[in-house]
């Protein structure tokens, strides 16, 4: 053991560990889960550290020997080394400040094996910085460099979408309204309508990561860049994106990006609104797909994996439904960051960890459940066309189509007959020779049904 001091006191710090008396606490504090900070936090804490470094011994306040030490110590960790030594609880309080000097601890540790001076966690990794400026534009960047693989995700689903959206592009279903029967429509108008709501989705994350690239770095406790020298607040988020290509820009208020969370808000936002989106997808995935026997059957999912213990042969819709819960794990975080940005109070959020571990988080399971959906289910379903098309036989609603040549009245009853005894619209239309063969044939053909094609006019000009 080895005797730490700070401003609560002396504590004993495992010999063994490359933190210190500040990490220490914290493990013993913040006991919540055994949930670390999100890599991608540290990752960037420790990229931020070593841009730091390099700033403070160009501007002469950092000894260039100390400053290369640090670097060295960066770049072993950023290469993967030491990542035992990185365990600052993701639900913390003081707003990051144990995962900020967890890293300084580590780094000057580290620091202080490659030179004759003892390198100080505070002194000089943390040279000109805060914790209010470091952690959040750690947290964005985290979140910009998430973003990538669930961009992907969606690009994905959204190609196989359209794909399906060509493969059955011709194949007639009865439309459905507040889960009633409504006029026809097409598998094709089906996942193309599909496509194109995830097309939005992926406008709107795009969008609101934007605004993730502001940030206050140099702005240090409350945005004043208190501390801080001018050579570094006018040099420091330049040489970060000199390591690490995330076009960050200084906040022109830093006071007003130290305390506001407003941008983390509208990111989780376009977060949400995804995760409602796939939950509604997935949703009718599962109705379209219910059944067999008893259910609507139109669509026939990828069988995955036996469905009961006790149910011989049944296969439930898995893909979907854990798509289900990914989306309400979202939402739900989702008011968790709004309440966390709503309580933040005058120069500074306290909150920032818990926002910052739900967005990562839900980047991440919006990804995977966005892959499994598309490897797993979408690419793989295919349509009941045989039970789509006895659907549209048999849909009286598909009358609507004759309100303009019958009138909505007559039109309502023959929906009525056709109900009680049975018998299909077209049928009812020939028995009783209200309109022509020819223009009934018309009327009723997939392409006109679905108004993908205008009747002919030599048809229409045969009604009675």
């Amino acid at each position: 053991m080895r005797i730490e001091e700070d401003c609560i006191g002396k504590l004993a710090v495992d010999e063994d560990v490359l933190y210190g008396i500040h990490t220490t606490r914290a493990l013993a504090n913040f006991p919540i889960s055994h949930e670390r900070t999100d890599p991608l936090l540290f990752k960037s804490l420790i990229i931020i550290k070593k841009s730091a470094a390099q700033v403070n011994a160009a501007a002469g306040t950092l000894a260039v020997p100390k400053a290369k030490a640090i670097i060295a110590a960066c770049n072993s960790l950023l290469m993967g080394e030491h990542n035992d030594a990185l365990v600052a609880p993701a639900i913390q309080g003081s707003a990051g400040t144990s995962v900020n000097m967890n890293v300084n601890e580590v780094i000057a540790n580290l620091a202080s094996r490659h030179t004759t001076e003892r390198v100080h966690p505070n002194d000089d990794v943390n040279q000109c910085q805060s914790t209010n400026d470091t952690y959040p534009t750690a947290g964005k960047m985290a979140a910009l460099q998430a973003l990538p693989p669930l961009q992907q995700a969606l690009t994905f689903l959204v190609k196989s979408l359209l794909a399906k959206a060509d493969e059955f592009a011709d194949v007639v279903k009865v439309g459905r309204t507040q889960l009633q029967d409504a006029v026809p429509t097409t598998f094709g108008h089906t996942f193309q309508a599909y496509a194109h709501l995830f097309q939005r989705d992926q406008v709107r994350l795009t969008r609101a990561a934007e605004d993730l690239r502001v940030v206050n770095l140099g702005g240090t406790a409350i945005g004043t860049g208190l501390n801080a020298s001018p050579y570094y607040r006018e040099h420091i988020v330049r040489q970060v994106n000199r390591l690490i290509d995330l076009s960050l820009e200084q906040a022109d208020d830093l006071v007003d990006a130290t305390q506001n969370c407003d941008v983390l808000v509208a990111f989780s936002g376009a977060m949400k609104g995804l995760a409602t989106d796939l939950s509604k997808f997935a949703n009718d995935l599962r109705l379209l797909s219910s059944g067999p026997q008893a259910g609507l059957n139109e669509l026939h999912l990828p069988a995955k994996q036996a469905g009961s213990s006790i149910m011989p042969g049944k296969v439930n819709p898995v893909i979907p439904e854990v798509v289900n819960q990914i989306a309400f794990q979202i939402i739900g975080q989702d008011v968790t960051i709004s309440m966390a940005a709503e309580a933040g109070q005058l120069e500074l959020n306290a909150f920032e960890p818990i926002i910052f571990r739900d967005l990562l988080q839900g980047e991440r399971y919006l990804a995977r459940g966005i892959d499994t959906l598309t490897t797993n289910c979408v690419t793989g379903l295919t349509v009941n066309q045989q039970q789509c098309a006895d659907n549209v036989e048999h849909s009286a609603i598909s009358a609507t189509i004759l309100s303009p040549y019958i009138g909505y009245e007559a039109t309502m009853k023959l929906v009525k007959t056709s109900l009680e005894k049975h018998v299909a619209i077209p049928e009812l239309l020939r028995r009783h020779h209200q309109l022509p063969d020819t223009l009934i044939a018309q009327l009723f053909s997939p392409a006109v049904m679905t108004n993908e094609e205008p009747v002919q006019k030599e048809a229409a000009g045969e009604k009675r």
